[in-house]
């Protein structure tokens, strides 16, 4: 199973090629932070004949031509609206602050430009749903950069759950904690900071994952408050129908295993460091799927993973769809639900909740 998986994902070990072909993704990065100059490093790693970058916009022009020099970037602009706009841009990766998400989203796909959004994608399911109901109005690609789902070792879990082999699924568990508390957007309530939209959503995704994008019947949930307003830490109770349920907890002031469990009648399966995958243990079996080396640093662990997302991108593109088969619309408008319902629960709102 390894090898299959492996053979199939890594098309950077290919010869880099001359700027020929036709069909190059063509990339505007929509920011100049620090995940988006991640993703920039990975698509200048790939072969030049399947990812360009080639335009970057930030709000200030002069980060902009910052990062485009470090990147070889031909175009960089000042205003969102002006990448929006060049011709050039087939897809628009947006990598601003999570209350920036929708206007930008709304702005590039009105321009024609397909769409990859970092989760998540909107302040709340509202933001969402307006955000998804344009993609599909206006039949230009959507997603949410989940990018953990894209990852071998989640492939290899996926595969293990359709086979049975940790048997019937009762339970799954999920934990992210980290301190984030020294970084300013993750306390600042105006951002939309805590940690349920930050660390939470990658919880939520994977329990989603693991019950088929099913609608929980019962939400529980129970947090501690920030000063400032925002979720510092959660639990939450998930039932699903059938009978099972999942459960997770988020924090931006402890850290945590960072380790999601699925239990069945069979055994269990267990994703070490779960937001960014490389080593599976099913019934105390372990397997590794090492990041693949593109000889470059990151600022986030396992950076260089950023291209199995990249690469879903363009094959979705290339094969004429409207939204991913991995991370469908429909599971994204459900995902901001639950963290909404959850948020609602402890008491936590965001100036986008007035709107």
């Amino acid at each position: 199973m390894t090898k299959r998986l492996r053979g199939a994902r890594w098309p950077h070990l290919q010869p880099r090629r001359q700027r020929t072909s036709k069909m190059a993704l063509r990339w505007g990065i929509v920011s100049a932070g620090l995940i988006a100059s991640d993703f920039t490093s990975v698509l200048s790693s790939l072969p030049l004949s399947e990812h360009q970058v080639v335009a970057v916009a930030a709000r200030d022009l002069n980060r902009a031509e910052e990062f485009a020099q470090k990147y070889n970037i031909p175009k960089a602009y000042g205003s969102y609206e002006e990448l929006a706009k060049d011709p050039n841009v087939e897809v628009a990766y947006i990598a601003t602050q999570h209350p920036q998400h929708k206007p930008v989203v709304l702005l590039c796909l009105a321009a024609g430009k397909a769409v990859l959004c970092e989760k998540p994608m909107g302040v709340n399911a509202a933001e969402v749903r307006e955000m998804v109901a344009t993609a599909r109005s206006q039949g230009v690609f959507l997603m949410e950069a989940i990018w953990s789902r894209f990852f071998p070792a989640m492939e290899a879990l996926r595969d293990v759950l359709v086979r049975g082999t940790i048997g019937d699924l009762r339970v799954a568990r999920a934990e992210f904690g980290t301190d984030l508390r020294s970084v300013p957007r993750a306390t600042d309530w105006n951002q939309a900071g805590g940690s349920l939209l930050d660390l939470g959503i990658y919880c939520v995704q994977f329990l989603s994952m693991v019950f088929g994008a099913q609608k929980p019947e019962k939400i529980s949930a129970v947090g501690r408050i920030h000063e400032t307003g925002v979720d510092d830490t959660v639990s939450v109770l998930l039932q699903y129908p059938g009978g099972v349920h999942g459960s997770f907890t988020c924090s931006i002031s402890s850290n945590l295993t960072n380790t999601a469990y699925v239990n069945g009648t069979k055994g269990m399966a267990q994703i070490l460091k779960s937001w960014c995958p490389t080593e599976l243990v099913v019934n105390g079996e372990r397997k590794e799927f090492p990041p693949p080396a593109l000889g470059k640093e990151y600022n986030f662990l396992n950076g260089s993973c950023l291209l199995y997302e990249a690469n879903h991108i363009r094959e979705c593109l290339r094969k004429g769809l409207k939204e991913s088969p991995v991370v469908p619309l429909a599971e994204s408008e459900l995902l901001a639900e639950i963290l909404e319902e959850v948020r609602k629960a402890i008491g936590v709102t965001f100036p986008q909740d007035k709107c």
